[in-house]
């Protein structure tokens, strides 16, 4: 046994050489040739009315910083087990759209047809059923304390979203929920036009539920969404709306696998894209990869607003006020690089202050003016 001083000195000497190589490590991206321009095809067609869309681009490079190159001109069509053809057209650069009305029991299979830059390839999914899904029994959200001070006292708060559903004939068995999130801004600053917007983002998380280990299918306080005070959601109204799928034991096991690669750490030992089987197949070269899942499921949805106040909520604005000038003072580069955001002109002479930052004067910088349709104002 070694005497303590000398254990501290080791232990020290040991961690000097940890932080220096740490601070020598760069990011290996090693070469390769596999999962070059793989076709990557995304889409789902729901029973729901209104347009319905899918994707097709190609994949990025291991390692690669650009965005993915959409597939234009191709030929695109859904067919169902009766043999009735549905044609999408192309709406924008690799996305294609149709408005047909699908129905629950009837399965869909998607083709598509490449144009010559891309070899002139065929490719055509699995049959899918279109099965129903029960509706949602209840959306609802709790406050979730964030942070208290040194007294006790709750300083911080935030939400966490559930949901409970059920399906009495116990066959669904297997979800998935999706949501877009919508919220109000409002910049502290009136004389600016645009100052209040609305926000709407859609959810990056992969939310499944297998219930086939219990006797009924139902589910209870599933979690869908936890906004916590660290952003500007809930500083004046926020509202979710959620939406439910059905699965197939097949894209149950895609999504699954899926969410197990996105919640790895990350390393060139944890599963690749390419690894997890698509539904979708290359005719002419069925030993290609192709990443990606035609979803064909029925939606129920069911969306609620906050009607809270919460403690803690940042301000996001506390950096905008950079210079002040009088009043009738000429500003270079206004309304390019300078904003008034304040007046004052009495008593003379006046002054004005300014902002370096557009998004402190035009809350169009991050959102829109539009109030949604299903915006629902306080009386």
């Amino acid at each position: 046994m070694c005497k303590k001083s000398n254990c501290l000195l080791s232990q020290l000497f040991l961690f000097l050489i940890l932080i220096f190589f740490s601070g020598c490590i760069t990011e290996f991206i090693p070469e390769t040739s596999a999962d070059q321009d793989l076709i990557v095809v995304g889409g789902i067609i729901t029973d729901q009315p209104g347009p319905k869309t899918i994707t097709i681009s190609t994949s990025l490079p291991l390692g690669g910083r650009s965005a993915a190159k959409p597939i234009t001109g191709c030929k695109v069509t859904i067919t169902d087990d009766l043999g009735t053809i549905f044609t999408l057209d192309e709406s924008t650069e690799g996305i294609y759209t149709t408005s047909s009305l699908f129905q629950t029991g009837r399965s869909y299979m998607l083709h598509i047809k490449t144009g010559e830059a891309h070899h002139n390839l065929s490719y055509e999914s699995a049959p899918m059923l279109l099965k129903p899904v029960p509706p949602i029994d209840s959306l609802y959200y709790e406050k979730e304390v964030m942070s208290y001070d040194n007294t006790g006292a709750v300083t911080g708060e935030g939400i966490q979203v559930f949901l409970s559903t059920h399906d009495p004939e116990n066959k669904c068995r297997l979800y998935r929920w999706e949501y877009v999130e919508t919220w109000e801004i409002r910049l502290p600053y009136y004389i600016v036009q645009n100052h209040i917007c609305w926000v709407t983002q859609n959810s990056d998380l992969i939310n499944i539920k297998n219930t086939s280990a219990v006797s009924q299918d139902r589910v209870d306080r599933q979690l869908i969404n936890f906004v916590t005070n660290e952003s500007d959601r809930l500083n004046v109204k926020y509202s979710i709306l959620v939406n439910q799928y059905s699965l197939n034991d097949d894209e149950y096991a895609y999504w699954e696998k899926v969410k197990n690669t996105v919640e790895e750490v990350g390393s060139l030992y944890d599963i690749v894209p390419s690894s997890i089987p698509s539904n979708i197949k290359c005719i002419e070269r069925p030993a290609d990869n192709v990443l990606g899942y035609f979803s064909v499921s029925s939606v129920k949805s069911k969306r609620i607003f906050t009607h809270d106040r919460f403690r803690g909520m940042p301000n996001k604005y506390t950096d905008c006020e950079n210079v002040t000038v009088g009043f009738n003072d000429y500003i270079e580069g206004l309304d390019f690089s300078r904003w008034v955001i304040i007046e004052h002109p009495e008593p003379p002479p006046g002054y004005k202050v300014l902002t370096y930052f557009k998004g402190c004067a035009d809350c169009t910088v991050r959102g829109t003016t539009q109030v949604p349709d299903f915006w629902i104002e306080e009386k």
